[in-house]
């Protein structure tokens, strides 16, 4: 073998050690502050996902409550218990982020979150049930919707029911079924 190749080889072995080795390197040399930025970041994430879960606890005790689920007794001191974690976390969580100011009732920020996430929530399933979108336009502010709703309106209005022997939709004006010819009672 040649001296060249010997050469190249040690280079290379020498690339891939730096290659490999340059993680460890990097993670310890942060002298912006990084890491002290993720472990802000991270401790809010947690704080944040812990106020999130006692929200949804308050709910879900409130809405047991509504149902009967719990105890009347009960009820006052669990809901106590949440609210004043629910407090802590908020104080905790202003002080991660020192350019606001924390507010005074932290009990009715809570309450505001626990509220809002109620109206959403009712919002969401009025519209599952009605099939339309809470941001689509009712009234006169969009006259297509104006032009569906006079146009049920009119079917409805001429809708007169089944016939009693074939069972096909017949108008009011009709004194016969369209189909069959039984004579309509009216």
């Amino acid at each position: 073998m040649d001296f060249g190749v010997f050469l190249l080889i040690f280079s290379l072995l020498i690339l891939v050690a730096v290659f490999v080795s340059r993680p460890f390197f990097l993670t310890q040399a942060k002298p912006d502050g990084s890491e002290q930025k993720d472990d802000r970041n991270r401790a809010r994430s947690e704080l944040l996902a812990e106020y999130e879960r006692i929200i949804n606890a308050l709910q879900e005790l409130d809405f047991d409550q509504a149902l009967g689920k719990i105890p009347s007794g009960d009820y006052p001191e669990q809901r106590a218990f949440l609210l004043a974690n629910g407090a802590e976390l908020l104080k905790r969580l202003d002080g991660l982020q020192p350019e606001k100011k924390p507010s005074a009732d932290l009990e009715a920020r809570l309450e505001e979150a626990v509220a809002a996430r109620r109206a959403d929530q009712a919002v969401e399933s009025r519209s599952r049930s009605t099939g339309f979108s809470p941001d689509a336009p009712t009234g006169s502010q969009d006259p297509l919707e104006e032009m569906i709703a006079s146009r049920r309106q009119n079917r409805q209005e001429k809708s007169g029911g089944f016939c009693p022997r074939c069972g096909k939709p017949v108008l009011r004006s009709d004194r016969f079924c369209p189909r069959c010819g039984t004579t309509l009672a009216r």
